[in-house]
C-alpha cells in the first residue's frame, strides 16, 4: 500500500484514503543551451524559438486507442519490465532488469484494429511550438530561463520543463566580471605624459568621451573608473556598476640624440650622481643587451639537467672501473 496514506491518515486496507490516489512521476526537463552577446545581455533581448515536442493525442485522450481499452502485455505480465539471465560461469548467473519490447515498459498493448488513427497506438503527437525567451537585462552568463511544463507530455505523467540555459559569447573589447565592465586601452608615451582624449562605443552604441585631465599623467599599467557605466544590475536594471580602463603604454623603441635632449629639457631632472674621475675610472664599464627572460631560463633548465645527466654517468662509470680493479 502506499505508505504516505498510512502517515496522512489513509486507511491500507481502503476506506478513508487519499482522494489523490498514487503520485504520478515528473516528465524529465529539456534543456536549451541559448549564445546571448555580451550587448543581448546588457540591452536585454528577446529570441523566438521553434521547437518539436510531444502531446498527449487529442482524438484518444492519451488512451492509444479508439475504445480506451487496453490489454495487459503477455511477454512482461503487465509489469512493463522483462528480466533476462545471462551466465557468467559455472555456478554463476547474472540476472538483469530491462523495460519490455513489445508494450515499450507500459505493461499495456492495443490491438491494431483499436489504435487510434490519428497516434497510431502511441498515445503522443508531435507538435511545433514557438518560445518568445526573453533575456532580461544583467542577466548572468550561465543563468536559467524556465519555461514550466513546456516539455514531451506523456499519459500518467506531470509534464517536465525546458529550460534555456544562457552562454554568453565572448567580446572582443569589454569583458564583464559580475556587474562591472573591464576594456583595455594603449597610450602613447606622448599621450601618457601630455594628455589623451578618445571616444569609446558602449555595448549600447552611445558614443563615450574618454578624457585625461589637465596635467595628468597616467602610468604603464595602471586603472581608471567610471561610475554606472558597467552592466545593468538584473532586475533592477537602472542601477549600472562600473567601467574600468585599463591603460597599457607604448614606448618608443629608441630616440635620436636630438629627442633626447629636448626631453631632458622639459622632464624632471635626472638623479644627481656626483662621482669623480678616480672614482669613475675604478669602474669597470658594463654593456645591456636585451634578452627573452622566458627563453634564458628554459635553456638554463636544459643545461643543469644535462649536466647532471653527465654526472650522474659519470660516477656510475667511475665505480664500474674500480669494481673492475678489484677484481
Amino acid at each position: 500500500f502506499d505508505i504516505f496514506q498510512s502517515f496522512f491518515g489513509g486507511s491500507p486496507f481502503g476506506g478513508g484514503g487519499s482522494s489523490r490516489g498514487r503520485r504520478q512521476r515528473k516528465g524529465e526537463d529539456v534543456i536549451h543551451p541559448l549564445k546571448v552577446s555580451l550587448e543581448d545581455l546588457y540591452n536585454g533581448t528577446a529570441k523566438k524559438l521553434s521547437l518539436s515536442r510531444n502531446v498527449i493525442c487529442s482524438k484518444c485522450k492519451g488512451k492509444g486507442s479508439k475504445s480506451g481499452a487496453s490489454m495487459k502485455c503477455a511477454p512482461c505480465q503487465g509489469s512493463g519490465m522483462k528480466v533476462s539471465i545471462r551466465h557468467l560461469g559455472p555456478s554463476m548467473i547474472q540476472q538483469m532488469q530491462h523495460p519490455c519490447n513489445e508494450c515499450k515498459g507500459t505493461g499495456e498493448t492495443i490491438s491494431d484494429k483499436d489504435r487510434c488513427p490519428q497516434c497510431k497506438g502511441e498515445k503522443v503527437v508531435g507538435e511545433k511550438k514557438v518560445l518568445e525567451v526573453v533575456a532580461e537585462k544583467g542577466m548572468q552568463n550561465g543563468q536559467r530561463i524556465t519555461f514550466p511544463g513546456e516539455a514531451d507530455e506523456a499519459p500518467d505523467t506531470v509534464t517536465g520543463d525546458i529550460v534555456f540555459v544562457l552562454q554568453q559569447k565572448e567580446h572582443p573589447k569589454f569583458k564583464r566580471k559580475g556587474d562591472d565592465l573591464f576594456v583595455e586601452h594603449t597610450l602613447t608615451l606622448t599621450e601618457a605624459l601630455c594628455g589623451f582624449h578618445f571616444i569609446l562605443t558602449h555595448l549600447d552604441n552611445r558614443q563615450l568621451l574618454i578624457k585625461s585631465q589637465p596635467g595628468e599623467v597616467i602610468k604603464p599599467d595602471s586603472f581608471k573608473g567610471i561610475n554606472d557605466e558597467g552592466m545593468p544590475m538584473y532586475q533592477r536594471p537602472f542601477m549600472k556598476g562600473k567601467m574600468y580602463i585599463h591603460f597599457t603604454v607604448d614606448f618608443p623603441e629608441s630616440l635620436t640624440l636630438e629627442q633626447s635632449k629636448a626631453l631632458e629639457a622639459v622632464l624632471p631632472p635626472k638623479p644627481s650622481m656626483q662621482m669623480s674621475e678616480m672614482e669613475l675610472d675604478e669602474c669597470e664599464e658594463t654593456n645591456l643587451h636585451d634578452v627573452n627572460i622566458e627563453e634564458e631560463m628554459r635553456r638554463k633548465l636544459e643545461q643543469q639537467a644535462h649536466e647532471a645527466y653527465d654526472e650522474d654517468e659519470d660516477m656510475h662509470g667511475g665505480a664500474e672501473r674500480v669494481q673492475g680493479a678489484k677484481q
